[in-house]
């Protein structure tokens, strides 16, 4: 199939990829493996490498293939660093917004020069609520929740999860909810969004990224969310708290 002239295949989980992914996953793998040849490598198009040194890298070639297809200019590059199954670089590039987010372990999370810093907003009626993958299969366990928490909100917006996510760490947005994610999804939002001083949980409440959700929030509605989701305890952290 092609759409606006791009070539789209369907992979099994019926998500589509392009020889750009493909190729935008190899050029990015190579230059690690030549600057970095112990560290681990994973990819969503497949690549895989173990590594000696304890560290790897998170690719995310084209994340939201939909739009990249449909030139819709949401689409960006996810790579992140992992150590000890944190992330501690993240970055997400969006080529044709001119935006980069990116973040370290505690030095803060940045849009090209512009510290970023999550709102202090202090309830969901006062909420940009932005909730992906509401047409999966995935979220039907989930609907109900996502349903009534819309209609709290202060206002809804939906425009691909890595942008909302990294809105939620600009401030701009209070919640991102994303029905079915991976870890190259994730790696390197969680970091953008907690060294915002924002707050990630999957929702068996959690920080983990190969949960299959996520919700990234605003500290001061994260309370409300959890409860929404009825999740129990607090396993979330921002950076605030490490």
């Amino acid at each position: 199939m092609r759409e606006h002239g791009v070539s789209v295949e369907t992979k099994p989980d019926d998500s589509p990829v392009t020889a750009a992914d493909m190729e935008n996953e190899r050029l990015i793998r190579e230059a690690i493996a030549q600057q970095f040849p112990e560290d681990g490598i994973l990819g969503e198009e497949g690549s895989s490498k173990a590594g000696t040194s304890g560290r790897r890298w998170i690719i995310d070639p084209i994340d939201n293939t939909r739009d990249f297809t449909r030139n819709i200019r949401f689409w960006c590059v996810l790579i992140a660093l992992l150590e000890a199954d944190e992330s501690i670089v993240g970055v997400a590039h969006f080529p044709m917004l001119n935006e980069t987010y990116y973040a370290v372990r505690g030095g803060g999370a940045f849009m090209n020069q512009e510290r970023l810093q999550a709102s202090s907003i202090q309830s969901i009626s006062k909420s940009v609520f932005c909730p992906n993958g509401l047409h999966l299969a995935a979220a039907r366990p989930y609907l109900a929740q996502v349903i009534d928490l819309m209609q709290h909100s202060w206002c809804i917006r939906t425009c691909g999860g890595a942008l909302e996510a990294c809105l939620v760490a600009a401030g701009k947005a209070d919640i991102w909810f994303e029905a079915k994610v991976a870890p190259w999804d994730l790696a390197a939002l969680k970091l953008i969004i907690e060294e915002a001083n924002g707050v990630f949980f999957a929702l068996d409440g959690s920080r983990a990224i190969d949960k299959g959700t996520a919700i990234g929030c605003a500290p001061g509605v994260a309370a409300e969310v959890r409860h929404a989701f009825a999740i129990s305890g607090r396993a979330e952290r921002s950076s605030a708290d490490a």
